[in-house]
């Protein structure tokens, strides 16, 4: 029987700690999520409210996304505002109503956020030569375990529930199985982080997760302590990379200034600079029909359930 709550999550995060030390201290998990409401928008203050949400490096690596916010707030000249908040549902209502301009959000989240309210695409970052990723199926290096049906009756780690590799492509998999996460795992948690989702196969916690293969990728290439202790059991096809978006409602100019300055950022030395720490190549324009396989995927999930 598949089993979520608080009491299996203070046990993961007791388990897990932190996954490394940053440029900065990385945020901790609050289990609570009712957190004061960003303050509306004020006419007489030109600023732009930025929230992080999807990253296409571990949490460690969050010190480079707020030197990059400093960036485009040189570039724009005015005011950058980084907004902390952990989940992609949170961030999207932000962004619904008004709360937020922009945000860093995952494929899944996007998708989401452009059919029921208008989300924008603003500009996508392009990694390691490509602007897209994979899910990670992953398991304990010593698993006895040999291909994802073989997990049946285990324990998964998802991340965020709106997540595209962390949630919704095993979803998916087990979908096109007729099975469902209640059905077919003993248990499942939400780490709400794919480090700790890493962390959590490497220390025995749970016997599988699905994680986002930029952040496995550049753990095993940087700090491999606990990669090393995982196996990638399947790898996904390619889905279009999590994109920065923007509010319908931002105004034209501001729009155009905040994507000029994301698609020249690598062209200038201080820019190209940070998008190095960060592992970003550069940032290119992309096409809302990139996201079309994230559609798909839950096209087909919604069909089968309304079948059932």
């Amino acid at each position: 029987m598949c089993r979520t709550g608080c009491v299996v999550l203070l046990v993961l995060f007791a388990s897990l700690g932190n996954m490394g030390c940053g440029r900065e201290e990385t945020p901790k998990i609050v289990l609570d999520s009712a957190r004061p409401a960003a303050e509306a928008p004020r006419p007489d203050v030109k600023l732009v409210r930025f929230a992080v949400g999807g990253m296409i490096t571990p949490k460690e690596g969050m010190g480079y996304y707020r030197d990059f916010l400093r960036y485009i707030q040189e570039k724009i000249g005015r005011k950058v505002e980084y907004v902390d908040r952990e989940g992609y549902a949170e961030i999207n209502e932000m962004l619904q109503s008004g709360q937020l301009e922009a945000a860093f959000v995952c494929s899944g989240p996007y998708v989401d956020g452009h059919s029921q309210f208008g989300l924008e695409l603003l500009a996508a970052p392009q990694a390691y030569g490509a602007t897209v990723y994979y899910s990670y199926i992953i398991v304990p290096r010593e698993s006895a375990v040999a291909s994802f049906a073989g997990l049946r009756g285990k324990r998964f780690a998802f991340t965020d529930p709106l997540s595209n590799s962390g949630k919704l492509v095993p979803t998916y998999m087990l979908a096109r199985m007729n099975e469902t996460p209640e059905s077919f795992f003993e248990e499942v948690i939400f780490t709400k982080s794919h480090d700790k989702s890493i962390k959590a196969v490497a220390l025995g916690v749970v016997d599988a997760a699905a994680v986002d293969s930029l952040i496995w990728e550049y753990l095993n290439a940087t700090s491999p302590e606990f990669t090393a202790k995982t196996r990638i059991l399947e790898k996904s096809p390619p889905y279009a990379i999590p994109p920065i978006v923007v509010s319908r409602d931002l105004a034209p100019e501001l729009k155009e200034q905040l994507r000029q300055t994301l698609l020249e950022a690598h062209t200038d030395p201080k820019g190209q600079a940070i998008l190095r720490q960060m592992r970003i190549d550069r940032f290119v324009a992309i096409p809302d029909s990139a996201y079309d396989s994230v559609r798909e995927m839950q096209t087909w999930i919604a069909r089968q359930k309304a079948g059932k």
